[in-house]
């Protein structure tokens, strides 16, 4: 979908959540704008961050360039990411990844072009999910504890245009209404809330406090 007047309006609204002065701050909403409309940071995308906020186009490039959530190409209908840092890698994340890749034929960053739905592969270096290892997210949102079978099953539902349950989070949509979610616009649906969020792995540590008495020293006073 190409930018339209809307999203400029979308972006200036953005950037009105800042105090005065600080509209820079809204580029990285403003990015995933771009993406839910465009599919990546396109070049027309990054010259209207530039123009919305009065920076250079190289500066929202640099932005984009930095952070890899931000895509230079095209994304398919889902982006399966696939951890692969040091915990997630070694109990099974490597070769969940591996086997994915192989079954899409595809490898990081790049998208299926054949039959069914298309999908970006990615392996992340970090999901934030390691007490759930090896874990793997569909438009960012979490399967836990996967196998490399488990993970097969979800790319084939997928590419089938189903959407299969996460874990945790909301409902599956795709990738461009995902990255409208990440720009700070609400979710119409009404189950979105209400889904699960944190379970018992990651509450254990929390329950252990409760019921220790275990207490957290109080922050020394900042010396003048």
């Amino acid at each position: 979908m190409p930018l339209t007047d809307q999203t400029r309006v979308d972006a200036e609204s953005i950037v009105a959540r800042y105090p005065a002065g600080h509209g820079r701050s809204a580029l990285l909403p403003m990015l995933h704008l771009v993406q839910a409309e465009e599919g990546y940071v396109s070049p027309a995308g990054v010259a209207l961050c530039a123009d919305v906020l009065g920076i250079t186009k190289a500066e929202v490039a640099g932005v984009a360039t930095f952070y890899t959530m931000y895509k230079r190409r095209p994304v398919g209908q889902h982006i399966v990411s696939v951890c692969t840092n040091t915990l997630c890698g070694l109990v099974g994340g490597d070769e969940i990844y591996a086997r994915v890749s192989e079954q899409l034929g595809v490898g990081h960053n790049e998208t299926t072009d054949g039959e069914g739905t298309p999908l970006t592969l990615e392996h992340a270096e970090c999901l934030a999910a390691c007490d759930y290892a090896p874990v793997v997210t569909v438009d960012y949102e979490f399967f836990d504890n996967q196998t490399v079978d488990g993970a097969l099953q979800i790319v084939e539902s997928l590419q089938r245009g189903e959407k299969p349950t996460p874990t945790r989070g909301a409902p599956l949509t795709d990738f461009r209404a995902t990255e409208r979610l990440l720009a700070g616009f609400p979710d119409p649906r009404p189950d979105a809330s209400t889904a699960p969020t944190a379970g018992t792995p990651t509450l254990a540590g929390l329950a252990h406090a409760g019921t220790s008495a275990t207490t957290v020293p109080a922050t020394p006073a900042a010396e003048d």
